[in-house]
């Protein structure tokens, strides 16, 4: 159970539950090893009890981490502890695509092309180290305060398709490709797929497809036609339209075939929005579309019980869906015969006799392609045991060999290979399967050829921490393109004049306190070298100042000399100084500071404080009309009127009634009384009458003061 302050990992501190998810909540933390807020997702108790789905979940994870891009949420860490299932990832300050595109009901169209660019970026660094994201959607898209998008959730949607889930089905469901909801393979043209979906919805303001069901919605995605964006936004330019078009193709093989493919229209859109540019490869004859029938529905759903991966049974059906025995092999709805591929389990639940020939020829073949495979293994096997193949290098490779193959350490490492030699892609992979990552910068060489690794960042031999990333120098050739100096100038001018010569632009990041936010402080290869065609140009693009921070402390109580060397101390400033009554601080300590105590602020922020001037005094006053006492005929009346704490006024009148306006009296309450002379006549024995003069005083009597 996370609660809020509890420490995690031994480093990771929750501060604030700030989302929630289908299969995850999300925490802001501090992260106290390397000083930094990151943003942490925490498995929900179901999918905790699910050990398949965990361990799955941990793979795609772990091979998440090894990406490094600015378009994609970086993941840097996987975790478990007492039954908590975690991912550290960076923390992105900002709101999904999804809730921006609801704030503005539609984006504009380079406002669109924009991020569709950036995500697109970020789709492609993640393909190249062989990982496909299987969820792209708005919500699965970050947009950060200073503009930037980020694609998260990599790695955790393969692992959510093998497990039911039916939370947030319908958001996924919207732009899945027609591939996933068959329940057939994916790779990279299905996030090219969804990517066109978000595109149609980020112009629109509107799903392409929807419906009360997944699975009508999952049945519009496989049979009808996308619609055109143009009809609900008539301004949007046809090469944007034929963009989404294109993107979207029922078939994979007729849409983009790489990021790199729909990168470079979408960036030629911009430049030229009204030309019609975008090549959309026909329909061949035999591939068709037709319309989807009852039955054919019908065994979407027995066959796999699922649409894009997710359960489309109901939340009452929580267990397996059995699979039916099936007379006839499954036709594929989109693409020709010829071209579905039957999955492996389903084949033993066919009835020998009613096997489909061709399926039988091929299902031959593969077996005799197995029996020479295994052969050849066994052959290999003996003649190394006997040395037969072992040469004078043989002890080199084999220790090279027991080095890759003994790579993970128990503390989190492994020993760097050498790849100096090989080909740029064989080095990438090699590195990429021990969980390493790759940095390429090209150089020229006429000792290697063109693509040939030339020297790498780590020594073969040398532990290396999991998910680091290896510099490569690459040999570019003999012939190149001079690299232009690009440093100083903005970051998009610079990147544009880059790929106007013909090369592929890495954008980093850097903070730095002489060059200007979004100018390049330098750039890899450096400029008048040469590089060639379609080669890597990387450029560290200034943050602006580096910003430290400190955590306010707390100042409550004391004075005010010992708040201000405070602050000093964690390196921020005293500001205003005020004063007010307080009923519990003391005079001259501090009641209230500007920044509450805990808060993390960068360093020379200043903090204003609050003396007390001590309990605030409260000031009576007794304002009446006061009548002649009882019995009072004539003469002075003398008044006093004696406050709870001892305080006594007096006045002497004659006059009735009186006004009484008595001020300064620190209580609340008192009380009142009279003394006046009294005459009385007293006759004698004899008839002789006397008067007598008496002094009379009355009771006191009790009387409330008002607050002045």
């Amino acid at each position: 159970m996370i609660k809020i302050g509890m420490l995690i990992g031994e480093r990771y501190e929750i501060l604030e539950k700030i989302g929630t998810g289908g299969m995850s909540d999300v925490y802001k933390a501090k992260c106290h090893k390397l000083n930094r807020f990151v943003a942490i997702k925490v498995l929900k108790q179901e999918f905790n009890e699910n050990t398949n789905f965990v361990s799955k979940f941990r793979i795609e994870a772990q091979a998440a981490a090894g990406l490094a891009h600015p378009n994609i949420v970086n993941v840097y860490d996987v975790g478990e502890e007492e039954g908590i299932y975690y991912i550290v990832m960076e923390l992105v300050e900002g709101i999904t695509l999804k809730n921006y595109i609801e704030k503005k009901a539609r984006l504009s169209v380079k406002e669109a092309v924009s991020i569709a660019i950036q995500v697109s970026m970020g789709i492609e660094a993640a393909h190249n180290n062989n990982i496909i994201h299987r969820d792209i959607k708005p919500q699965n898209i970050m947009i950060a305060r200073d503009g930037k998008v980020k694609v998260t959730d990599f790695g955790i949607a393969k692992a959510a398709t093998s497990n039911t889930i039916t939370s947030n089905v319908m958001g996924s469901v919207h732009y899945t490709s027609p591939e996933q909801a068959r329940g057939g393979f994916s790779d990279e043209k299905s996030d090219i797929y969804s990517l066109g979906c978000t595109m149609f919805e980020m112009l629109t303001g509107h799903v392409p497809f929807d419906g009360e069901t997944t699975v009508a919605i999952a049945i519009k995605h496989i049979q009808e036609d996308m619609p055109s964006p143009r009809e609900f936004v008539s301004e949007i330019p046809v090469s944007v339209e034929q963009i989404i078009f294109k993107a979207t193709q029922k078939s994979p093989d007729r849409r983009y075939q790489s990021m790199g493919e729909l990168i470079e229209d979408l960036k030629h859109s911009l430049i030229a929005p009204d030309e019609d540019f975008v090549k959309i490869i026909p329909v061949e004859m035999g591939g068709a579309t037709r319309v989807i029938t009852e039955a054919d529905i019908s065994e979407i759903k027995d066959r796999t019980g699922t649409i894009a991966g997710i359960n489309i049974i109901g939340e009452e059906e929580q267990s397996p869906v059995q699979r039916p025995v099936r007379k006839k092999p499954a036709r594929k709805i989109e693409e020709p015969e010829e071209e579905y591929e039957e999955d492996d389990e389903d084949e033993d639940e066919y009835e020998d006799d009613d096997l489909d020939p061709k399926m039988e020829r091929i299902t031959t073949v593969l077996a005799i392609v197995a029996a020479v495979i295994i052969g050849v293994i066994a052959l290999a096997l003996v003649a190394n045991a006997l040395d037969i193949f072992k040469t004078g290098n043989g002890s080199e490779n084999k220790e090279n060999t027991e080095n890759t193959e003994n790579q993970p350490q128990e503390d989190g490492q492994v020993v760097m290979i050498n790849v100096v030699g090989k080909d740029l892609e064989t080095a990438k992979k090699e590195l990429n399967d021990m969980g390493l990552g790759t940095r390429a910068s090209m150089q020229e060489s006429d000792e290697y050829e063109e693509n040939t690794v030339i020297s790498q960042g780590v020594n073969e031999g040398e532990k290396v921490d999991k998910y680091t990333t290896i510099d490569l120098v690459v040999s570019s050739g003999t012939e190149g393109v001079e690299v232009d100096d690009v440093t100083g100038m903005d970051a998009e001018l610079a990147a544009k004049a880059l790929e106007d010569k013909g090369f592929k632009v890495v954008r980093d990041y850097a903070n730095d306190d002489a060059v200007e936010k979004d100018k390049v402080i330098s750039q890899e290869p450096l400029a008048g070298s040469k590089a060639a065609k379609g080669s890597n140009i990387t450029l560290i693009i200034s943050q602006g100042k580096a910003v430290t921070e400190a955590t306010v402390p707390d100042l409550r109580g004391m004075t005010e000399s010992a708040a201000k060397a405070k602050l000093e101390e964690y390196k921020l400033k005293c500001g205003t100084v005020s004063e007010t009554h307080s009923d519990t601080v003391s005079a001259g300590c501090v009641v209230t500071q500007s920044y509450n105590p805990g808060l993390t602020v960068e360093e020379g922020t200043v903090v204003d404080i609050t003396l007390s001037l001590g309990a605030k005094e409260e000031s009576y006053k007794y304002v009446a009309t006061l009548q002649a006492p009882t019995g009072y005929t004539k003469g002075s009346v003398t008044v006093t009127i004696k406050a709870s704490n001892g305080d006594i006024r007096t006045f002497a009148t004659s006059t009735f009634p009186c006004a009484v306006n008595e001020t300064g009296f620190k209580v609340n309450s008192g009380t009142i009384s009279f003394t006046y002379n009294q005459e009385e006549i007293e006759v004698d024995e004899n008839g002789y009458e006397t008067t007598n003069t008496k002094t009379v005083t009355t009771p006191e009597q009790p009387i409330t003061f008002t607050q002045e």
